[in-house]
């Protein structure tokens, strides 16, 4: 016997969507655990790590060049073209860092149209950060730089203070530029040779650079005395502050002396990496 057909109702279902009814629970582990399930990052095409605290980005002929040589530095991975990378072949191969073939487009995907890889491009850790007590005196002169927070010119202190043979640069950990990329650039290569010390409190720094026997001289282009006048003794801590800003009042407050820098023409201050770089060469010449 056939069934008959239900003319004007429809047939129940169990599937149907109920208007009424609160929306159903997502069948997903992370909906019963009570901890959200973080998303696998999708890798970058080219395989580059996202950057993070745990790593830097160093590009460049000089600064990777410096980064293979330093046995502290722990490498990760070297992303190069076959140009680059022929021209470092004896650094890559004794380093021992793995490499990959890329072309320029990919390496200006990852930094940046604008930036000067030079067809290189090296993922690796940061450097440890030593504390003050570790120290190796060899010029029995610090720099000390008060919240300066553009990389090209912390950058360009690090390559003085590598020229000059400076024990250590001492930044603090906020206001302050990343160890990586556009600042390692412009150290080419420095700061794979110059301690770096990452502080929190900049004014206790000083303080303990007192109790170490260092004489801390602030640059201040209205100060009372010249430079030249004030730096007789070892060791001393240099204290920089940023353009435009200048050094802070807890900082000045902690410097035995604030100098100047005597300069013959109608301008009397200078770009502070530029001051940095005046001041190394008038504390050597005596």
């Amino acid at each position: 016997m056939r069934d008959r057909k239900h003319k004007g109702t429809k047939r129940p279902d169990a599937f149907a969507h109920d208007r009424n009814a609160p929306p159903a629970r997502p069948k997903h582990p992370a909906a019963f655990s009570g901890k959200p399930k973080p998303a696998r990052p999708k890798p970058d095409e080219a395989g580059f790590r996202r950057a993070g605290a745990d790593l830097v980005t160093l590009y460049g002929f000089h600064a990777v060049l410096e980064a293979l040589r330093n046995k502290r530095r722990k490498l990760l991975t070297l992303y190069a073209t076959e140009a680059a990378a022929e021209r470092l072949k004896a650094e890559i191969e004794a380093a021992g860092v793995s490499l990959h073939i890329v072309d320029t487009e990919t390496l200006a995907r990852r930094l940046g149209p604008g930036s000067v890889h030079q067809g290189i491009l090296l993922e690796a850790r940061p450097l440890p950060s030593p504390g003050l007590d570790e120290i190796t005196a060899r010029s029995n002169i610090v720099l000390v730089l008060d919240q300066i927070t553009d990389p090209h010119n912390v950058g360009a202190i690090l390559r003085s203070a590598a020229a000059y043979d400076v024990d250590a640069v001492v930044t603090t950990e906020r206001h302050a530029p990343e160890l990586s990329g556009v600042l390692a650039k412009a150290a080419s290569g420095a700061l794979e040779h110059v301690a770096v010390i990452e502080v929190v409190n900049l004014a206790r720094t000083l303080d303990e650079l007192g109790d170490l026997g260092y004489l801390r001289v602030g640059l201040d282009s209205e100060a009372p005395v010249a430079l030249q006048e004030v730096v007789e003794t070892r060791p001393l801590a240099l204290v920089f502050g940023a353009e435009g800003k200048g050094l802070r009042r807890l900082t000045r407050e902690r410097c035995d002396h604030l100098a100047r820098l005597d300069l013959p023409g109608a301008i009397k201050s200078l770009n502070v990496s530029n001051a940095c770089a005046v001041a190394l060469t008038l504390i050597h010449k005596d």
